[in-house]
């Protein structure tokens, strides 16, 4: 499905969305240092996962409120209300103003509201594309996002440092705008048999039932393991940023990424972090078509080990060195086993699921990335704790034990199939 063939209000969100994409990457990956710096690596890592659980919350409540109340509306909100935050967050460190706790509590605000735009962006295409172009349109956003990933950080290793207050000014701004585009050229598409979503349009009965579904879904032994892998797993890719940050800035010190004669480009810590935030993103937008086909010859249970194996060793590697081009070595690792099983676990997630239950399953599923994302943050306060080496010998630990429960997954998954046909 080509692009000019799209329903006019992915149009508009595409582009609309990779300006917001953007200016998002050109500050997002340095607030762990930010935090880490302001309220010291312990506290900052507690309250990261403070925040996330909110984020978690409101993800819950996102899909219900795009159904109740409409995919348009929730994102306009959504969308002026990040904008919002985002300006909060710049005069909280403003030439005016100093204060980490509003700029937290800003943070923590603009992810709630993230929280609660993607669910309904998401919605929308599924309410406009045909089921057999959806992959394919979720593809070119997926595409999107990651070229956002590869310029974000560039730029912001370069403006974020000195003109902090400017760049957050504009990215709030720049949602603030996405939001009245939105309002604007956008129509709304949810289907109208949607806002009887509960039996007398009670937020908590949905609340009630999706917790219902999960209880019954865990209840699957080896879909049980799927998670549970995950989220060890998570806790690895889940640093990229949050210790990863915090590491090279701690340890890196000025260097030259390369000369030319009496020239050179030297970068900082933070500089270095995005040359390396970005690299992952280029590959990412690169690769993940080809590595995706590369695995599908493979058996899944190999694939899905070894990526836990490559993340383990990935994570060796960042902690062993503190040179820009080791860096650059390890993220390399680090992207492979990211694409190692990016496209093979959501066809793995459909074998395990009933078709009647297909839609709960994969929403089951992403438990992994939500509890890793509430859990990984600790990784932080770690390092104050149990020092570097310590903190990433236990994400190396958890990345191959989840190799390990990948391995009985798939040694339970056998076992069930062969008692089905017996």
């Amino acid at each position: 499905m080509r692009i000019r063939d799209w329903d006019p209000n992915l149009k508009v969100r595409l582009f609309s969305e990779a300006m917001m994409n953007i200016t998002f990457w050109m500050f997002f990956p340095f607030l762990t240092i930010y935090f880490a710096e302001e309220f010291g690596k312990s506290k900052a890592g507690l309250l990261l996962v403070f925040s996330q659980i909110f984020s978690v919350l409101a993800n819950l409540m996102g899909g219900y409120c795009a159904d109740r109340f409409g995919r348009k509306r929730m994102m306009v909100l959504s969308a002026i209300g990040q904008g919002l935050s985002f300006i909060a967050f710049g005069f909280a460190s403003s030439p005016w103003l100093q204060s980490p706790w509003l700029g937290f509590i800003a943070f923590a605000v603009a992810g709630v509201f993230g929280s609660f735009y993607w669910p309904a962006s998401q919605a929308m295409v599924a309410d406009v594309v045909d089921e057999k172009d959806r992959s394919n349109v979720f593809a070119i956003f997926y595409t999107s996002i990651n070229i956002a990933v590869v310029i974000g950080p560039i730029l912001g290793a370069i403006f974020y440092v000195h003109y902090r207050f400017q760049l957050l000014l504009v990215a709030g701004l720049v949602c603030m705008s996405l939001g009245l585009i939105l309002a604007k050229w956008t129509r709304e598409t949810v289907p109208l048999t949607d806002h009887a979503f509960s039996p007398d349009g009670k937020w908590y009965y949905f609340l009630i039932n999706q917790l219902k579904d999960y209880s019954l879904i865990i209840k699957d032994k080896t879909f049980l393991l799927f998670i549970v892998a995950g989220v060890l797993a998570g806790q690895t890719f889940m640093q990229l940023d949050l210790l990863i940050p915090v590491y090279i800035k701690d340890v890196f010190k000025n260097q030259s990424l390369f000369s030319l004669g009496n020239w050179s480009f030297s970068v900082n810590g933070e500089q270095a972090f995005g040359i390396v935030l970005a690299e992952n993103g280029f590959l990412v937008a690169l690769l993940t078509v080809v590595v995706t086909k590369w695995m599908s010859q493979y058996y899944e249970r190999n694939v899905f080990v070894l990526s836990s194996v490559v993340y383990a060793i990935s994570i060796i590697l960042f902690s062993q060195t503190t040179w820009i081009w080791g860096f650059m070595f390890a993220m390399a690792f680090f992207t492979f086993a990211e694409l190692m099983g990016a496209g093979l676990q959501q066809s793995f997630v459909s074998k395990l699921a009933p078709e009647h239950m297909r839609g709960q399953y994969f929403a089951a599923a992403s438990l992994r990335f939500t509890i890793s994302r509430t859990i990984a943050p600790l990784a932080i306060p770690m390092t104050v704790w149990v020092g570097y080496g310590w903190t990433f010998f236990s994400l190396t630990i958890l990345a191959l034990l989840s190799a390990g429960i990948y391995w009985l997954m798939f040694y339970t998954f056998e076992k069930q199939k062969l008692n089905a046909q017996t």
